[in-house]
């Protein structure tokens, strides 16, 4: 029932009665802007795949800091040719919680009239086995022209990614924070208790995290040491999409770092965080809305971040 064409409805519709503004990119826009990670995840779909771009821009509002916030939108994810278990896919519907947590703050962010200029990017697409998928081997080149050999089809959050912080940036966001159900391996590092934290500066990953605790969603710094890049190294393109299993959830946010353009940048794995399987006394089962309060409350407290 969500597309990327109905989230995308649905986000304009939720954003602008608060007063944010809405462009929607559809297939041939993402073509013209190069988004080349973006469009090789899409291949394998019939659903066309979509860019939620959205803007809160308050009256009076300096021009500097400007945050990027930036969601992970697969609507739907089998893996690809990289084909998930057949247990447990069904949950695969969550795979835009990160976009939904973006989106829902903006909403948030346009109703509390926050006093910077904020801009969301989030990327949205199935991920499918179709006859015209992405396969393991292919190179893909990003917005950015740099190139992406793909190993493995199932790591497809951090390609959609790295065309969306590329175009956050060129939308003017000074500060990014990225969230995304981004691996298994954040699972299975720290359970469904908190979501993974990784970035830079530290003083931007220390702020991001303390808001977001604030918000009521816990979070735990983890590492990006350079030596993680070295899992990325491919022969025959700038890096490749996955680093196998070791250290897994750091080699995925060393790959986003790679597109936050050096800017103070944090990133939310939230794999872990965003689906409770069993009801809680402070939550229903299902989704949790993960990271949406923290995000709304990191446009006041970023506000004078230089």
């Amino acid at each position: 029932m969500l597309t990327p064409t109905t989230f995308a409805e649905r986000a304009t519709e939720i954003c602008e009665a608060a007063g944010v503004g809405v462009d929607v990119l559809d297939d041939r826009d993402i073509e013209s802007l190069g988004m080349g990670l973006l469009l090789g995840v899409a291949r394998g779909s019939a659903e066309p795949p979509r860019v939620i771009v959205m803007r809160h821009r308050p009256a009076g509002a300096p021009q500097a800091p400007v945050l990027g916030l930036v969601g992970k939108g697969i609507t739907f994810d089998t893996g690809g040719i990289s084909i998930k278990p057949a247990d447990g896919m069904e949950r695969m519907k969550d795979d835009m919680a990160g976009g939904a947590a973006v989106v829902c703050a903006m909403r948030a962010i346009g109703l509390l009239k926050a006093p910077i200029n904020v801009v969301g990017v989030v990327p949205t697409t199935e991920n499918m086995p179709g006859g015209r998928a992405m396969k393991p081997g292919d190179v893909l080149t990003s917005a950015s022209g740099k190139t992406v050999e793909v190993i493995n089809t199932d790591a497809e959050g951090r390609l959609i990614l790295g065309d969306g912080l590329w175009y956050a940036q060129k939308l003017g966001a000074t500060h990014l924070v990225d969230v995304a159900t981004l691996t298994g391996a954040a699972v299975v590092a720290l359970g469904k208790v908190t979501s993974a934290i990784f970035g830079q500066p530290d003083p931007w990953v220390d702020l991001v995290r303390r808001t977001v605790e604030e918000g009521g969603d816990r979070c735990w710094p983890m590492p990006l040491y350079d030596e993680y890049a070295e899992q990325l190294r491919s022969e025959i393109a700038d890096m490749l999409n996955t680093g196998g299993r070791p250290a897994g959830a750091c080699t995925a946010a060393m790959f986003l770092k790679e597109f936050a353009g050096g800017l103070p940048w944090a990133h939310l794995d939230v794999a872990g965080t965003a689906w409770f399987d069993d009801a809680k006394p402070w939550m229903v089962k299902g989704a949790t809305g993960v990271a949406v309060r923290g995000l709304a409350e990191l446009a006041f407290t970023s506000a004078k971040w230089k």
